[in-house]
Order: structure tokens, then sequence, then C-alpha cells
């Protein structure tokens, strides 16, 4: 049996609370993605082809066709839990596709049959190793059009090349502004998902899952994420919008 939408619901909404804790200007960092893409798809025919790298249960999906109604979105995350979440409260926002990023065949699993007017992600990317990350980068750069774009939106932290110390006490400062207005963390959400009878087998699957993961967040600096984009072969990279070690960083194919 499936997930009943009112659970669905339920998990969604106190999902979204509880990421205020940790993206600094969640919401405004949506927006600009949203404006990125919508620049870049103005004027296109076909209506634009979008890949949401970690999407969650679809957050940034279900925000991107408000902005662009006729876009094709395809979703991919491999956390089963939040993927079945995505399709159950937010079914026409996506196609959504159980893969890991940056693993053999992850690509193949996207069923693609155009080049990518862009990809988009938020708080994924910073998972990904070095070699990972560049070896996704250079799919990614191949998946796309002339002209696309990879989209991330991530913390990143700003490395010997800015003044990191500052950036980082500064993003943390908004952050625990945010925070009066997100009752959970996100232990207590997991915890809370736990005891619901519903998601019992999902949750299996998923620390089935994490047994196998023994890898840690690589939090590359922006330098290196922008070094690596150019060895991958995007023509320009560079940030677009920063709060702190927030931002939006645009990568044009």
């Amino acid at each position: 049996m499936g997930l009943s939408l009112a659970t669905a619901e339920r998990w969604v909404e106190r999902w979204e609370l509880q990421q205020q804790r940790y993206a600094v200007d969640r919401e405004e960092r949506f927006t600009v993605i949203a404006d990125v893409v919508e620049h870049i798809a103005a004027g296109r025919v076909p209506p634009p082809l979008v890949v949401d790298l970690g999407c969650g249960p679809g957050s940034l999906a279900a925000r991107l066709i408000r902005r662009l109604p006729d876009a094709e979105i395809v979703a991919v995350d491999r956390d089963p839990v939040l993927l079945e979440l995505g399709r159950t409260h937010h079914p026409d926002a996506a196609r959504y596709v159980d893969a890991e990023i940056g693993a053999p065949g992850w690509v193949r699993a996207l069923d693609l049959d155009r080049p990518l007017d862009a990809a988009v992600s938020t708080t994924a990317l910073h998972y990904l190793d070095r070699d990972t990350l560049l070896g996704t980068y250079r799919q990614l750069a191949a998946l796309l059009r002339p002209g696309g774009v990879l989209v991330n939106g991530d913390h990143l932290p700003q490395g010997e090349t800015g003044p990191a110390g500052i950036a980082a006490h500064v993003g943390r400062c908004r952050a625990a502004r945010q925070r009066a207005f997100a009752h959970e963390d996100w232990g207590s959400w997991w915890a809370a998902v736990g005891d619901d009878p519903e998601l019992t087998d999902l949750l299996a699957e998923r620390r089935r899952r994490e047994a196998l993961d023994t890898g840690r967040p690589a939090e590359l600096p922006l330098s290196t994420h922008l070094e690596l984009l150019r060895q991958a072969g995007f023509g320009k990279a560079g940030p677009v919008w920063q709060y702190g070690d927030s931002c939006v960083v645009v990568a044009v194919r």
C-alpha cells in the first residue's frame, strides 16, 4: 500500500520547517535558482528540461514548477523516504528517480531523451569527494545543451580566497536568528518519522543503504568547486548570490 496523502503532507510540512535551521535564507535561495532557470529558458521551444539533483521531498521541484508550469523536471535522490514523500505530496512537480548521484549508472537511470536546459541542486553536492564531484560535473556538462546551466545552492566555505572565518560567522548569526521559526531539528524530525507505521518499510530500506555508506561530507571550498567546474568543461562559473557560506553558484555550459 502506498503512502497516504495526509501522511506525506504532514511530514513534508514539518520538513520545510526544520530545514529553516540549516539553509540560510532558504526561500530566497530557491527564488534565485528559479530566477536563473527562468532566464535561461525564456523563449525556448520545447519547454525546459531540468534535473533536480538530490531532490529530497521535492522542495525545489515544487517551487520551480510553480514558476515554470510547462517545465519537465526529473528529480533524483537516493533516500527512499524522502523520494516517496515527494512522489506523494508533489506528484505533478517532477518525475522522481531513485539513484545515487555520482554512482555508476546514475545518468542512465535519469532516462533523458534530449539535452538538459538546467541542472539544479540544493545542499547535495557538498557531500561528494573531489574525484566524484569532478566526474559528476563532467557528466552534467555532457548532458547540458550549449548555453545550459548548472545551478547549485549549497554551503560552500570561502576557503583561503576570502575572509572565511568572518563569512562563516555571519552565516551562523543569520542561521541562529532563523532557528526561532524552526521547532525541531534534523535528528528530531527523523526520530519522529521513525514512529510513523506508514514509513516503517521505507525507513528500513533507508537504514540498509546508510549502513553501506561510510563516507563523510567533503565540504570543499567554493574555489575548488569553481576550479572543478572549469576542468569539467563549463565555460563560465561563479556565485550569483551569497550569504555567509550559503551560495548559489551558476556554471554555464
